[in-house]
């Protein structure tokens, strides 16, 4: 008896030696086969419920997709002023039958008390906003402010247990960062595609008057304006607002407005009502070679000052056309872009320092910022 139990034994360890190297080395034999339609299919071993394979975005898209929305705007339909005419209603008919015109686009919550922020091309003209969350709720959603320079908008809603996604630092982001972009392209619903920073402080693209764009590969659609560009942990780094496109589709160059600058649209939106810039009256030219040399500059980093505005902060400063302004309270200038950015930062009415360079002889001049003037709205 003792002999048999050793035997039985013995080729149980064998044949689990043999299944374990089988297992190891060719682990699509043991994988279980199954039948469907006569074709002969092979099925993986199942794997633990709910585990995350290596590299997955996934905890950081479950973590920041509850708190991206969906926004439908109706606008209703403006009157032909021509609409009663007998002749105009006689050659084009009648058209009172005509809906109002809708729009879609996306949100984000960015805190518990409901304010949301989108892109204000998403909601400019609305007469209602409806937002839609991930878990089917719906609400009504009231215009705080809007800010039409960074393309910008914030919006409120009145619901309870808020998904709220968690700011990231823009500053730090560096090119080649693995991202998520989030958002309803087209109305499909929620959607979440992944890609790579392809470039920072994107600007004279003409499309905001202020530009200090992340640039990404994630595939962004029309619909996607407003929803989340989000990092590998699940945190806001920008706002998704355009694409590049000959045809409308994702041609793998989409911009997203960096969360800094929107949450200091945001702070400044709720706390006052608008958002307060520095301005000093002067109109800025890029300085290039050809400029440099035919003005006889040495000087070739900085913004070139073509006119002053008269008792303006710049004039009354000692600034004059011609000077080449080299930084702004300390920061360096080398475009327009970036001119216009460091001045919309100062503070009015709190003095900074303007470092520019006249007839090739470096000087410093004290300004005293005045608050930018509102920028009329460019209908879109």
């Amino acid at each position: 008896m003792k002999r048999h139990w050793l035997l039985f034994s013995q080729v149980v360890t064998v044949l689990v030696a043999m299944w374990f190297v089988v297992a190891t080395l060719k682990p699509e034999w043991v994988n279980r086969r199954a039948s469907l339609a006569g074709v002969t299919l092979l099925e993986a071993a199942p794997g633990t419920p709910g585990a995350v394979m290596p590299d997955s975005l996934s905890p950081a898209a479950k973590r920041a997709a509850p708190a991206v929305v969906s926004i439908a705007t109706t606008q209703a339909k403006a009157a032909n002023p021509q609409q009663n005419d007998p002749w105009f209603r006689f050659f084009y008919g009648d058209r009172d039958d005509e809906g109002p015109q809708m729009g879609l686009g996306s949100g984000v919550i960015v805190s518990p008390e409901g304010y949301i922020l989108t892109n204000n091309h998403v909601i400019d003209g609305a007469d209602e906003i409806e937002v839609t969350l991930s878990d089917s709720r719906r609400a009504i959603a009231k215009v705080i402010g809007t800010d039409p320079d960074t393309d910008l908008a914030i919006l409120h809603i009145t619901l309870d247990r808020l998904p709220v996604i968690a700011l990231g630092n823009s500053d730090t982001v560096q090119v080649g960062d693995r991202v998520l972009a989030i958002g309803n392209p087209f109305g499909v619903g929620q959607t979440v595609t992944s890609g790579i920073v392809s470039a920072l402080g994107r600007n004279q693209l003409g499309i905001n008057t202020f530009e200090n764009f992340i640039q990404t590969d994630a595939a962004i659609n029309p619909g996607n304006s407003g929803g989340a560009l989000v990092d590998v942990n699940g945190n806001l780094l920008g706002i998704n607002t355009a694409i590049y496109s000959r045809s409308g589709g994702n041609l793998g160059i989409g911009f997203a407005i960096p969360v800094a600058t929107a949450r200091q649209v945001l702070e400044g939106i709720v706390r006052d009502g608008q958002v307060t810039r520095g301005w000093v009256g002067v109109e800025p030219l890029e300085l290039t070679p050809e400029l440099a040399e035919t003005f006889g500059l040495k000087q070739t980093q900085g913004v070139l000052i073509t006119g002053v505005l008269q008792n303006g902060p710049a004039y009354k400063a000692g600034l004059k056309p011609g000077d080449v302004l080299v930084r702004v309270a300390g920061h360096e200038v080398s475009s327009v872009g970036e001119l216009l950015t460091h001045i919309a930062a100062l503070t009015p009415g709190v003095s900074a320092k303007l470092e520019v360079m006249r007839r090739n002889q470096a000087m410093t001049l004290n300004v005293s910022p005045a608050q930018r003037p509102k920028t009329k709205e460019a209908p879109r």
